[in-house]
């Protein structure tokens, strides 16, 4: 269950047997290996203003390897509204709401939350608003155009913003004082009064453990409903392996080899070959040397003409591309990204992209020992496309090459003055 704000660590539910409790889920969570068929994921709570949010296409992937996927109360409505047909579940009030049109947008559901990492609802959102204005016109505290003008002004007020101070100020600057001590009174008296985003939650776990009242609908997706080149790039990138005790990125495991292994030129090569023979999109495999002849008569490298797509989720294709790696070579990525990461903390706002273009160029020519001329053949050669494309991947190396290079320099330096 991915939650946060919408309901507290210390709520009963969450401590059942079998329940699992994510953070608020954001973009790449959903690739996560923990996360196998037959497995139900609910989605309450999501990141989306300080985190990429989860995109459609994580979903749908994750339902068509077989994860029943269920959305409740928040962002978790909202998605499930938007891909009802092709299989999420939808559970409670909210998310009917959305289904009807009576709502839309994020807006509606958004609540400023504690940056200390326990994930508290600092706001009030538009949602729960509503009810209790709903509840007030019931109780005969407010009359119908006044709860519409009070909602219209209590919206206006930007969701970060919308505290319970801030929602008593509102109410006063519009004479609905007598509204504001009762919805007091009423919190005094239950503190989840009219908290509809909290029964919507604990529905949803109900209907994830008990199979509830809603049913999944019937849909047979297929990978051209999400597998796209942006899709492959996020599941590239948050791709991870546990070896050696290490957990890593593939990704980097991958770039490393194609930057620092002298002998890679020689494993791109065979990968084309496997490729060739056993195409991602399963069209007619043919030898490396046939498929060459027929496109250029074979008057070029086949790395100059073929850049396959790589897909690190091809257990075959991982093991042959890294077929070269040593343990060395894992602990060494290990300590690229910590020194990335270090940059990251260090750096406020610090991005891959801003590792100067000069720079990594001039330390990719020195590690592959290549004049300017040959800096395209060498970079295709590893399966890197060209030079541009090497310098881009290669950013994510430079902190820890040069965190290697000055500890090596202060190393001869303090042996120096030994000596």
């Amino acid at each position: 269950m991915f939650v946060g704000p919408t309901l507290p660590r210390s709520e009963p539910q969450l401590a059942a047997p079998g329940v699992r409790v994510w953070p608020p889920v954001g973009h790449g969570d959903l690739f996560d290996a923990a996360i196998r068929s037959g497995d139900t994921a609910v989605i309450i709570d999501g990141v989306y203003h300080q985190a990429p949010a989860l995109r459609h296409k994580e979903i749908l992937a994750a339902v068509g390897r077989g994860v029943r996927m269920i959305g409740a109360a928040s962002i978790g409505a909202l998605r499930a509204a938007e891909l009802a047909d092709f299989g999420m579940l939808g559970v409670g009030r909210i998310y009917a709401a959305y289904v009807r049109g009576e709502i839309d947008g994020d807006d509606e559901v958004a609540v400023g939350q504690a940056p200390d990492g326990e994930f508290d609802a600092l706001t009030w959102p538009v949602v729960n608003l509503r009810h209790v204005l709903q509840l007030a016109r019931s109780a005969g505290v407010l009359d119908g155009a006044g709860a519409d003008r009070l909602l219209a002004a209590l919206r206006a007020v930007y969701y970060p913003q919308r505290t319970w101070a801030a929602v008593r100020a509102v109410c006063r600057h519009q004479g609905k004082e007598e509204f504001a001590d009762w919805l007091a009174r009423q919190r005094m008296q239950d503190e989840h009064f009219g908290d509809v985003k909290r029964a919507d939650a604990l529905a949803a776990i109900s209907t994830a453990r008990d199979g509830g009242p809603v049913q999944q609908t019937a849909v047979a997706l297929t990978l051209s409903v999400w597998e796209t080149t942006y899709f492959r790039r996020w599941s590239n990138a948050f791709a991870r392996t546990l070896v050696g005790g290490l957990e890593l990125s593939t990704e980097d495991r991958l770039v490393y080899q194609q930057v620092f292994d002298p002998e890679f030129p020689t494993v791109w090569a065979a990968y084309l070959e496997h490729r060739s023979l056993h195409p991602l999109d399963g069209g007619l495999g043919l030898p490396l040397a046939e498929r060459l002849a027929r496109v250029t008569g074979g008057h070029l490298p086949a790395d100059r003409v073929f850049h396959p797509a790589v897909d690190l989720r091809d257990e075959q294709a991982v093991t042959l591309l890294l077929a070269g790696e040593t343990d060395l070579d894992r602990q060494a990525v290990a300590r690229y990204a910590g020194a990335l990461a270090r940059a990251r903390e260090s750096r406020p706002g610090f991005q891959i992209a801003a590792v100067r273009d000069d720079l990594t160029r001039q330390l990719l020519l020195q590690v592959w020992r290549c004049s300017e001329q040959k800096f395209d053949a060498e970079a295709s050669a590893r399966g890197l496309v060209c030079g541009a494309r090497a310098v881009a991947e290669a950013k994510r190396l430079v902190p820890g090459l040069l965190q290697e290079r000055n500890e090596m320099t202060d190393r001869t330096e303090a042996a120096g003055v030994t000596r």
